[in-house]
C-alpha cells in the first residue's frame, strides 16, 4: 500500500469511527432503555419454559409464536411466518453395551447411557471399539478403523482449528466404520448430542456419551489406555439406535425495521434447539439478542432497510437458513449478520468469514465504543451465515468467548436457564444494533466474496478433507 492509500485508509477509518460515535448519541435513549431492561431475561425465561424446541416440532412452533411477539413489541413492521418443509427427526431411545472378559475368564457385560445423534438412523451394528482420539482425519487415517465402532472425542488439539462434529463423523464412516461414538471432553456425566448431516438421514448410526462413559471405552477399545494400536481387542460393543425420520414443517419469523428499500441487511439469530435440554445458551441468548438489537434500530435513522429474521431448524442443517437464502434474490442483501453464539459470555467475537470488509465493521465498532470485540477472519460452514457466505454474500458472525475450547454446556443437558447472565444478551443486544446499523450506511462498501478466493480461503483453514467428508464442499468450487 502506498503512502497516499494508507493515508486515505486512516481517514475512512477516522470517519467511520465518528460515524458510529454520532450514531451512538442518536440512540442514546434507546441504548440506555436497553442497559436496564428486563424484557430479555422475561423472553429467555418464556422461550426456554417451553422445554423442547426440536426442529419439526410442536416446541419449535410454539417458540416461533414467542418469537413473533417479542418482534412486535421491539416495533418490527410486518412481522410474519414463512413455513417450510423438513425431514423431522425424532429422538427414540439409544443403547451402548460392552462385553469384556474380566481376569477370571467371565465375561461382563455393561450398559452405558447414549443419546443418539440427530439423523442417525435406527439401527444396530457391533463391533470392536477403536479409539481415534479427537477424530480429526489424520487420527482415523493412523487407525483401522474398517468394521469397528470409532470414539471421537468432542474437542479438537490446541494449535488448530475447531474440527466439527459432521467432519469426524463424516470422515470415519467413509474409512469404514460401521458407528460413531461422540464423547464429551467436559465433566458431568453429560452426553452430547448434534446433527450429523445437513438435513437427511446418515449413513450410519452415532450416538454421544459422556466423558466419563468415554474413559471406559477408550480402556477397551483398539489404541486405546490399555492397548496398542495392533493388540488384539479386549471388549465388543453393540450400539443400538432407535429413531424415526418423518415430513414435518418448520418456520422462520420475518420482521422489518427501516425504509422500505431494494438493497437490504439481514441479521439472523436461530431460535431451534435440541430437544434434550431449554436451548437457554444455545440459541436462546442469540434470538434474544436479535429481539432487543431490533428495539434500538426501530429508533435508528437507517438508510437502507433490515429484515430481522428468526431462523427455524439450525441445528439440524441450517435449514430455515437455506430456505431463505433460495428465496431471496442475493443481489439485493447488502450483508448478512449472523448472532449465533452472542449473549452468552462476557466479550463479544465477530467471525468475519473471508470478508475484511465485514471484519472492518466490528473493528470500527469496537473502537467507536472501546468495547471489546475480537475479530476472527477465518470462515467455517457450520451456521446459519454458510447458505449466504457460500454465494458470496460477506457476513459475521457475532458469537461470544467463554475462554474454554468447545461448546462448553450447548448440546448437553445443562444448557439451561440459570446459566444465562443477560447483561451480556443486552450489551451484545446494543453492539449488535451498532454493527447493522453501520454495515447499513452507503459510505460503507461490502463487495462480494469472490468464489476462488473463498475456496481458497476454506483450503488455507484446513476445512476441505473434512468439508468433503460431511458432504459440504460445494461443487463448484472444484
Amino acid at each position: 500500500m502506498t503512502d497516499d492509500a494508507a493515508d486515505g485508509a486512516r481517514a475512512d477509518r477516522t470517519a467511520a469511527v465518528d460515524r458510529v460515535r454520532e450514531r451512538a448519541d442518536d440512540l442514546a435513549p434507546a441504548l440506555g432503555a436497553t442497559w436496564t431492561d428486563d424484557e430479555p431475561w422475561r423472553f429467555i425465561t418464556d422461550l426456554t419454559a417451553i422445554g423442547s424446541r426440536m426442529a419439526g416440532g410442536e416446541g419449535e412452533r410454539r417458540a416461533a409464536g414467542l418469537v413473533a411477539d417479542a418482534f412486535e413489541r421491539a416495533g418490527l413492521a410486518d412481522v410474519r411466518t414463512e413455513p417450510f418443509d423438513l425431514p423431522a427427526w425424532e429422538r427414540g431411545s439409544a443403547s451402548l453395551d460392552v462385553t469384556v472378559s474380566g481376569r477370571d475368564g467371565e465375561p461382563t457385560t455393561r450398559s452405558f447411557e447414549a443419546l443418539a445423534l440427530p439423523y442417525s438412523p435406527a439401527g444396530s451394528v457391533a463391533g470392536e471399539l477403536v479409539d481415534v482420539g479427537y477424530g480429526t482425519p489424520r487420527e482415523i487415517d493412523e487407525r483401522d478403523v474398517e468394521g469397528r465402532i470409532a470414539v471421537a472425542s468432542t474437542t479438537t488439539p490446541e494449535g488448530g482449528r475447531f474440527v466439527h462434529r459432521m467432519e469426524k463423523f463424516g470422515y470415519a464412516i467413509d474409512a469404514g466404520a460401521v458407528g460413531f461414538v461422540f464423547v464429551n471432553h467436559l465433566d458431568g456425566q453429560l452426553p452430547p448430542t448434534g446433527s450429523l448431516t445437513f438435513g437427511e438421514e446418515a449413513e450410519a448410526v452415532a450416538v454421544g456419551v459422556s466423558k466419563e462413559t468415554g474413559a471406559w471405552l477408550r480402556e477397551y477399545a483398539v489404541g486405546g489406555d490399555s492397548t496398542s494400536p495392533d493388540s488384539e481387542p479386549v471388549a465388543q460393543a453393540e450400539l443400538s439406535v432407535e429413531a424415526s425420520t418423518t415430513p414435518g414443517e418448520s418456520r422462520n419469523v420475518i420482521g422489518s425495521v427501516g425504509p422500505d428499500t431494494d438493497e437490504r441487511v439481514l441479521l439472523l439469530a436461530h431460535y431451534d434447539a435440541h430437544d434434550i435440554a431449554e436451548g437457554a445458551l444455545d440459541n436462546g441468548c442469540g434470538i434474544a439478542t436479535i429481539a432487543t438489537a431490533a428495539g434500538v434500530l426501530a429508533d435508528a435513522d437507517l438508510p437502507i432497510g433490515v429484515d430481522v429474521v428468526a431462523v427455524g431448524a439450525e441445528e439440524v442443517g441450517l435449514l430455515g437458513a437455506e430456505h431463505l437464502a433460495d428465496r431471496l434474490d442475493l443481489d439485493r442483501v447488502k450483508g448478512v449478520v449472523n448472532v449465533d453464539g452472542a449473549g452468552r459470555f462476557r466479550d463479544l467475537v465477530a467471525l468475519a468469514h473471508a470478508s475484511t470488509a465485514a471484519a472492518s465493521v466490528a473493528e470500527v465498532v469496537s473502537s467507536a465504543t472501546r468495547q471489546p470485540i475480537e475479530v476472527d477472519a477465518q470462515p467455517h460452514p457450520f451456521s446459519d451465515q454458510w447458505p449466504f457466505v457460500r454465494r458470496g454474500v460477506p457476513a459475521l458472525q457475532l458469537h461470544s468467548d467463554s475462554g474454554d475450547r468447545g461448546r462448553g454446556w450447548g448440546h448437553t443437558h445443562a444448557d439451561t436457564r440459570d446459566k444465562v447472565d443477560d447483561r451480556n444478551v443486552r450489551e451484545h443486544a446494543m453492539l449488535t444494533a451498532l454493527l447493522v446499523a453501520e454495515f447499513a450506511v452507503p459510505e460503507r462498501d461490502l463487495p462480494r466474496l469472490d468464489r476462488d478466493e473463498l475456496a481458497a480461503a476454506f483450503r488455507e483453514a484446513d476445512f476441505e478433507t473434512g468439508m468433503r467428508a460431511a458432504g459440504l464442499w460445494p461443487a463448484d468450487w472444484d
